[in-house]
């Protein structure tokens, strides 16, 4: 059989084969930049955001050697942990605060336990001053080689001597890798400081083989947990080594147990004391809200719609300059303007006073609370509601109507058979922008809805730029993400997402 070949004497077969890769390559280039705009500007953000829900690298990171060292630690024993977990913590802080991230770390548990930023400042800028020079004194008087930075370097390159003193070896590493990120200075021109000498008395007491044998039997241990205790007493409160502890992983659920008012206990997860339960609330309040303010906007929005699709084009295109006119508006603008409406001495009550309606001594609060919230939002949502139906409602033939009415129906039987199940793709277009838009809005109800009529949203603004508490509002970001897709999976359940329509 002969094979057929294209006019560049190629088979037929692999020409078409090469075309055709040439068009898909020409349509991804086309849709290139797109796809890069929104993995940068949408995929990696939320990526991100589910990242930080759950990431605890501070801890770990800046109290290595401690949180190494209280695993041994039994937290019910109902006493504070013994002198090893403080020699360990006096390394970890002397180089954390070189790096400057006990501050950081101390806001990070600080966010479980108040007192604890505090606690690690104050412990930051004393640490140095802690009486362990003893020990380097000690091992310079035994032998000259202890002072010499570049017999230090020598025997930390010597894989014997690692071996025998591993703690001090490790301890070093720490201390050289400092040295030359904070100070730029060469490890083999300084001598170590205190707390490398004190890993190698610890080590020489247990037995360890120096590189040069030192007697250390006249030197007088000294108390790194007495002089914690002397820098702040919180040291010996149990509460804080078990925060540190609890929080000790690379990753962490605290974020979300926190998120639903419970905290992250010994045990386990642990209920919130009453007081403190705010998320939850927020949460419900939330999502009532902004079904409210969707119902709201259907109401008002749906006779507008009908009204702008059956007037004429000139007087239609009119009336849909002032309903687009709110967005040549600053939302700002329109939020304050409410707030003159709404307020007690404001135009709407002095109006329902002057008609008689309202009592000058019962003005209505209009202001600072959900009603406030709901009224404001939903004037500024309204159009995302209208143009959907608009659009619509105007793609459905007048005719329809006539034949019905001339079949006998009623104005009601046509509207509500007839006319209404063809706009019911515009409701639903509709309500799902003005549900997800309004979720996620927090200036309009932090300027009108005062304590009560505030949502979730404004305590993930308050976290992200006041307590930058940024794994907490991640993660109720994450649970407000995940509440949306299961909302929509429903509504597509139950009305079908098919259904939706932007007119066409």
């Amino acid at each position: 059989m002969t094979e057929v070949l294209a006019a560049d004497g190629r088979p037929l077969k692999a020409s078409l084969n090469r075309a055709l890769r040439r068009q898909k390559l020409r349509a991804l280039a086309l849709i290139a930049p797109l796809l890069i705009f929104i993995l940068v500007s949408f995929v990696m953000p939320i990526a991100d955001m589910l990242f930080r829900s759950v990431e605890n690298e501070i801890v770990s990171d800046t109290l290595p050697r401690t949180v190494k060292a209280l695993e041994s630690w039994d937290s019910s024993s109902g006493e504070a942990p013994g002198e090893t977990v403080f020699n360990a913590l006096y390394t970890d802080m002397a180089l954390a605060t070189e790096y400057k991230s006990h501050t950081r770390l101390g806001s990070r548990l600080n966010y479980e336990l108040t007192g604890v930023s505090s606690l690690f400042r104050k412990s930051g800028r004393r640490v140095k001053r802690f009486d362990t020079d003893v020990y380097a004194d000690a091992f310079r008087d035994a032998d000259p080689a202890y002072a010499d930075p570049g017999q230090w370097a020598a025997w930390m390159g010597d894989d014997t001597v690692r071996a025998a003193v591993p703690a001090t070896a490790a301890t070093y590493d720490a201390w050289a890798k400092m040295i030359m990120e904070v100070d730029n200075d060469d490890p083999a021109k300084e001598e170590p400081w205190d707390f490398v000498y004190t890993a190698l008395y610890n080590e020489a007491v247990a037995g360890a083989s120096l590189p040069v044998a030192v007697d250390v039997s006249g030197v007088g241990p000294v108390s790194l947990r007495d002089q914690f205790v002397d820098v702040d007493k919180n040291w010996l409160d149990i509460d804080v080594w078990q925060t540190i502890k609890i929080y000790a992983p690379k990753y962490t659920n605290g974020y979300f147990l926190n998120s639903v008012d419970l905290l992250k206990g010994p045990d386990g997860a642990e209920a919130r004391p009453e007081s403190e339960r705010i998320y939850v609330v927020l949460f419900i309040r939330t999502m009532i809200m902004s079904l409210s303010i969707m119902g709201m906007c259907v109401l008002l929005g749906y006779p507008i719609a009908w009204l702008l699709a059956n007037l004429k084009d000139r007087t239609a295109n009119l009336l849909m300059i002032l309903v687009l006119l709110p967005f040549w508006t600053s939302l700002l603008v329109r939020t304050s303007a409410w707030k003159v409406l709404l307020q007690q001495q404001g135009v709407i009550n002095d109006v329902l006073v002057w008609i008689g309606l309202v009592a000058d001594d019962g003005r209505l609060q209009l202001i600072n609370n959900q009603t406030g919230t709901i009224i404001a939002m939903t004037h500024i949502l309204l159009p995302f509601m209208i143009l959907p139906l608009y659009s619509v409602m105007k793609t459905i033939p007048p005719s329809y109507l006539r034949a019905a009415k001339s079949l006998g129906a009623t104005d009601w039987t046509a509207f509500w058979r007839v006319y209404f199940p063809q706009s019911v793709p515009g409701i639903g277009a509709g309500c799902i922008l003005v549900f997800i838009l309004s979720i996620g809005y927090y200036i309009t109800p932090e300027l009108v809805g005062g304590t009560k009529g505030v949502f979730i949203s404004n305590r993930i603004a308050y976290h992200i730029s006041s307590s930058l508490n940024w794994g907490l509002a991640a993660a109720l970001g994450s649970i407000l993400l995940a509440v949306v897709l299961l909302l929509y999976w429903v509504y597509d359940k139950i009305v079908g997402i098919d259904n939706v329509k932007l007119g066409g």
